[in-house]
């Protein structure tokens, strides 16, 4: 029971704090807004600030808010539109996880105040979170090496079309949204999601110790 219960917190816990920090950071309006302006998304499409934002307002709520795909259809072709209906149902796939890990770790929490094995628990998900650790400092390693080929993987294994590969000289969706804005926002991902871990390391940190020396010893997991 005890082993069961750390295996999902250890596995939901940190996977809804991915997901979390993914829409955290995919639906921040001003990152956008800031994007343009940095990597002169503004000169590269020829439309002022006001109305790249008035897009990007409408392709969040589209993603956010499950809205019909011809409310894209103003400002983007056909295969722009057709891939925004592939990415929003991945969003779908997401949210839904998303769910399904906050409930199994908010039972995991609670399984963890029944059984009153505070000790136990904190020095498992202390350790075992590093596992997360070692997997994304090495994609972060990796995707810093040559973030577009695994960028290309990533979009080969989750769409299962070609519609990605888009043209920047004709199609407004990758002229806004240029590689350099996906490697800005998975960082940030990344940073914000391993920060989140920390914290949770740390309270388990501090209540193994404090379980430990209470026990005056050790206690074994």
């Amino acid at each position: 029971m005890k082993r069961a219960v750390l295996f999902i917190l250890i596995v939901f816990l940190p996977l809804f704090l991915l997901l979390q920090s993914a829409e955290i950071n995919t639906f921040n309006r001003p990152m956008y807004i800031e994007s343009y302006e940095r990597y002169g998304v503004i000169e590269r499409t020829g439309k002022p600030i006001e109305e790249l934002d008035e897009i990007t307002q409408v392709l969040l709520q589209y993603l956010q808010k499950g809205l019909d795909g011809e409310v894209l259809r103003p400002f983007f072709n056909d295969k722009e539109v057709r891939h925004m209906e592939d990415v929003k149902l991945l969003f779908e796939y997401g949210f839904t996880l998303r769910n399904i890990s906050i409930i199994l770790s908010i039972l995991g929490i609670i399984a963890i105040i029944i059984l009153k094995d505070y000790g136990y628990f904190a020095k498992g998900l202390f350790y075992g979170i590093f596992g997360w650790w070692g997997f994304f400092i090495l994609l972060f390693l990796l995707s810093t090496l040559d973030f577009t080929k695994y960028f290309t993987y990533f979009h080969l294994i989750f769409f299962d079309n070609d519609l990605w590969i888009l043209d920047p000289s004709t199609d407004l969706l990758i002229q806004m949204l240029p590689e350099q804005f996906f490697i800005h926002i998975f960082r940030r991902i990344v940073l914000s999601f391993m920060g989140m871990l920390a914290i949770i390391q740390l309270i388990a940190y501090v209540l193994m110790k404090r379980e430990r020396d209470e026990d005056g010893g050790t206690f074994k997991l």
